[in-house]
């Protein structure tokens, strides 16, 4: 994707947004609070527990909903293919609006909130804290990591459940593994390995997306894609691509998300987006959903939709520790899969950069983007 607007999608569309709009609640905390000190002066890893302390959130848990939307990386205040901004991801977009919610709970200026990173955080522990309000979460809740796995959920934005439950999942899978990050400014924002079992509440009932392919709910697996076995099928809103072909199948465009592996997911689902592509890859552990049948036109690259194949790869074209070899393997099986079942051949002509794409602006897939290791992969 690559771009903070996305208009040419399909020719003339919205920007990638996805998740649904929540109302914020306001029971333990001002919507007018002034931060103490100017973002700008304060170092990211204090900036954690700065905000942690001050909203009553633990600040692993803060560490890890930021290092899973964004590797910690507020990417200059560009807005991701969501709509999102900065290390938290506040969004604001036609169906999302924790930008201007963040804003409010916190008194930071929108401006603020975009561009610094201290601020973003805030923002980020605000929604959080409110969320376990509304939640209802007592004291004695808010000090166990393991009780703030709903209102982690509810963070997401996501209107599927599944996608609310991989959202929470990952979190807490960040939480249990701990964090130790290079950011902006030379610095590293640390959180230390925590041993969790978290509440799931209602989720504990949801049937996990990235679990096992299989025949779904009875077997306690996803539902499995007709086209690429290993792959989840989860449709895209028929709002978002066109039923058929006008040409055969002869290219595969590689693209970048510029957001999160759920987010990603969550926005073809919404009918608002007019956006699609027909596989998402996760960059951690190579997970892969379809959302459009390869049979069917996927919005995601402009003059080359009714030729090509579209795979989103979840991560930012400007930071390339998204870009893992278990994602490049994982992608490249599945290419491999598409170009012999559709005959296309294996070669850099007919396996392409979006930015490759005639009439596009875009530049994702990247200069971090390792196309002879992935070519190697798809050919060997």
């Amino acid at each position: 994707m690559a771009a903070s607007k996305l208009p040419w999608k399909r020719g003339g569309t919205a920007l990638l947004g996805g998740l649904i709009a929540v109302t914020v609640t306001l029971t333990g905390q001002s919507a007018t609070a002034a931060p103490t000190e100017r973002p700008s002066q304060v170092a990211m890893d204090d900036a954690f527990s700065q905000a942690a302390a001050e909203f009553n959130v633990p600040r692993a848990l803060l560490v890890a909903v930021g290092y899973g939307e964004t590797h910690l990386d507020g990417h200059a205040g560009k807005p991701s293919q969501a709509g999102g901004y900065g290390v938290m991801h506040l969004v604001s977009n036609p169906e999302q609006h924790t930008l201007q919610q963040a804003a409010q709970l916190t008194g930071e200026s929108v401006a603020d909130l975009k561009k610094e990173s201290a601020a973003n955080i805030r923002g980020g522990a605000a929604l959080l804290s409110a969320y376990a309000d509304e939640l209802e979460l007592k004291p004695s809740q808010r000090a166990d990591l393991d009780q703030w796995y709903q209102v982690v959920a509810r963070y997401s934005g996501a209107s599927d459940a599944r996608l609310a439950r991989l959202y929470a999942d990952t979190v807490y899978r960040t939480v249990s593994e701990g964090v130790r990050a290079g950011v902006e400014g030379g610095e590293s924002v640390v959180s230390a390995a925590r041993r969790v079992r978290p509440e799931r509440g209602e989720y504990a009932r949801v049937t996990p997306l990235d679990g096992p392919v299989g025949s779904g709910a009875r077997s306690g697996a996803g539902t499995r894609s007709d086209d690429y076995p290993p792959a989840h099928w989860v449709p895209a809103d028929s709002g978002n691509y066109a039923s058929g072909r006008t040409a055969a199948i002869d290219t595969v465009v590689i693209h970048v998300t510029q957001g999160s592996y759920a987010g990603t997911i969550s926005w073809f689902q919404n009918p608002d987006a007019e956006v699609s592509a027909h596989y998402v890859v996760r960059s951690s552990d190579g997970d892969i959903t379809q959302m459009v049948r390869d049979a069917d036109t996927a919005w995601h690259a402009r003059s080359a939709n009714p030729h090509s194949l579209g795979i989103e790869h979840e991560g930012y074209v400007d930071d390339p520790s998204w870009f893992t070899d278990t994602m490049y393997r994982s992608s490249a099986a599945l290419t491999k899969h598409l170009c012999d079942t559709y005959g296309i051949p294996k070669d850099r002509d007919h396996i392409v950069g979006h930015v490759e794409v005639p009439g596009n602006d875009h530049t994702d897939p990247g200069p971090h983007w390792d196309w002879d290791a992935y070519m190697g992969y798809v050919t060997g």
